[in-house]
């Protein structure tokens, strides 16, 4: 068995998701494993090696910046389905 260690480069296979080994613990009899890039645990199953080159550095700041961005309200979401006009989308002949 591969141990992991913190500094490790790992990749989630799932989603070819790379980031550093912040945290390595385990629980019910599996390894999780936190990486930086997300700050999320994967399972240890689905990590490999990862080529340092594939590793790109995201300080917290940028990371909250990017997925704090891209996150709407309900509210949101709610009002620009009201706000679009699908009339030009709609069947215009007879059948």
């Amino acid at each position: 068995m591969i141990r992991l260690r913190v500094g490790d480069l790992q990749k989630y296979i799932p989603t070819s998701t790379v980031g550093k080994v912040t945290d390595v613990k385990e629980e019910n009899g599996k390894v999780w494993v936190r990486l930086d890039f997300t700050d999320l645990y994967y399972d240890s199953r689905y990590l490999v090696d990862a080529d340092p080159s594939e590793y790109i550095e995201v300080s917290f700041k940028e990371r909250n910046t990017v997925y704090e961005g891209s996150m709407k309200s309900v509210e949101d979401v709610k009002r620009e389905a009201e706000e679009v006009d699908i009339s030009e989308f709609m069947p215009s002949g007879g059948g």
